[in-house]
């Protein structure tokens, strides 16, 4: 079996490995390393949760260690899809090379341009940067990429799917054609394909695991949920969702929630909290620092439930999570590979449990048809519990309106009865008859005798004959 001392890696590089405690390569690491130490372009292809991240920190460290950056010329250029996943790649770099003078800087969205900028000036050996945020320094000429001798594209993947693909093709025409690429990816879709053969060079191709395939030690499940009532629908799923951690017991540890949405992630924590479970979302809208010190927490213990969009899905390396749920269905069948791989990490057994509504029964066939397998069917905590929870309880004791009048009891209209005078004691008011108030000619009632002509009111002029007016 290989060891990582068998992988000619630099001393000091070894030492800082031992204290982690790996002593055995995984197999894209036993796989990458050799090829990339020997200045050959590699495309990687692993399922995530297999160390991909080490396979290229650990010879870009070995590689650097002669050298010196200039200023605003970095030696090496990594790039990461997401903020965390940036993060992450830089503390692994922090841990494998305690030993050397390397430097690095992190460039990601949420933090200070001037701050990044002072780093840059003095020069680093290792560029961390999410492309977005590169393409920015680079706009602004405070960053030359033609010193680069190692580029390395993390979770390519996931960088089609965010739409950074033309933003890679940029940054890689600001590189010498003389660079090293290491290109790793859990899948490898035709447009990523098409990247590989373009930026290039015969590349050394270790494939550990058929593309999008999951890993063997995490049971999977899905529910099939359909709500009798659309507009309980979301109420009743959030319900779903908490009768499943809770008929996991003791074995839930800890999980991470997946949602599409970001207003879902906010709405799925809130609920959590509510019902007393120690829960806290994380999504792009979030700013950095918040980010941080969430994941920081779910890191420590102190967080029992992290609530994610996609944003969390590639790349975290939290070895002990014990469950992952989707609350949605993905809408890329790649993203379900790597949300269930944020469990079962490091040779640990993992639970992924995903809900299924009617509406989402298209993406549920496209990623069993992606696994090449079917998901286990599950049978709903629910079924034979009592109907949920509403999530706003106040609202559900309000009674039903209605339009029918209450009659009142017998006795209240005795007493009614008791207390009117009666009707023939009563003076009419309505003897006289009622005239009909529709409009006749000149406005009269209609009971009112009909005048025809100017009747006795005739004027004297008028009854002479002619011959008589004539006198006059």
């Amino acid at each position: 079996m290989t060891k990582f001392n068998d992988l000619n890696l630099d001393p000091k590089v070894l030492k800082a490995i031992a204290e982690t405690g790996y002593e055995t390569p995984t197999p894209i690491q036993a796989g990458a390393i050799p090829p990339a130490l020997e200045g050959k372009d590699v495309l990687g292809i692993a399922q995530t949760g297999t160390g991909k991240t080490a396979s290229f920190t650990l010879p870009m460290i070995t590689l650097l260690g002669r050298g010196r950056a200039r200023a605003r010329m970095p030696r090496s250029l990594v790039l990461a899809p997401t903020r965390e996943l940036a993060a992450q790649v830089g503390e692994n770099f922090d841990a494998y090379a305690k030993y050397t003078k390397l430097t690095k800087a992190l460039l990601i969205g949420g933090t200070s341009f001037k701050d990044q900028d002072q780093l840059i000036d003095k020069g680093v050996d290792v560029l961390i940067a999410t492309p977005g945020r590169l393409l920015d320094h680079l706009e602004r000429g405070k960053l030359i990429l033609t010193d680069v001798k190692i580029m390395v594209v993390d979770e390519a993947d996931r960088m089609l799917d965010m739409g950074f693909i033309p933003d890679i093709e940029e940054i890689f025409k600001r590189t010498p054609f003389t660079r090293q690429t290491l290109f790793f990816s859990a899948t490898m879709a035709p447009e990523i394909e098409r990247i590989t053969n373009t930026f290039l060079s015969a590349p050394a191709k270790i494939e550990v695991a058929r593309a999008a395939t999951t890993n063997v030690n995490i049971k999977q499940g899905v529910v099939v949920f359909k709500s009798a009532d659309k507009r309980k629908e979301a109420t009743e799923k959030r319900a779903l969702l908490r009768a499943l951690i809770d008929a996991e017991g003791d074995a839930c540890s800890n999980a991470i929630i997946f949602c599409n949405r970001k207003s879902d992630v906010d709405i799925v924590s809130k609920s959590l909290t509510k019902y007393g479970y120690n829960a806290a979302p994380i999504h792009g809208d979030l700013d950095q620092s918040h980010r941080t010190k969430t994941l920081d927490k779910f890191r420590d213990n102190d967080l029992r439930f992290l609530v994610a969009s996609d944003v969390a899905a590639r790349g975290l390396d939290i070895p002990a999570v014990t469950h992952v749920f989707n609350f949605d269905v993905p809408s890329h069948a790649e993203d379900y590979v790597h949300r269930i791989g944020r469990t079962g990490r490091a040779g640990r057994s993992g639970t992924a449990i995903m809900i299924c509504n009617p509406r989402d029964t298209k993406n549920l066939e496209d990623v069993e048809r992606l696994v090449a397998a079917e998901i286990p069917r599950l049978e709903s905590p629910l079924d034979n519990a009592q109907a949920p929870a509403a999530d706003t309880p106040e609202a559900e004791e309000k009674p039903k309106r209605t339009r029918t009048r209450r009659k009142p009891e017998p006795k209240a209209q005795e007493a009614q009865a008791d207390e009117k005078p009666a009707q023939e004691d009563r003076p009419k008011r309505d003897e006289k008859p009622r005239q009909d108030r529709s409009r006749s000619p000149r406005g009269r009632g209609r009971n009112e005798p009909d005048v025809v002509g100017m009747g006795d009111d005739t004027p004297a002029f008028i009854a002479m004959s002619f011959s008589e007016r004539a006198k006059l």
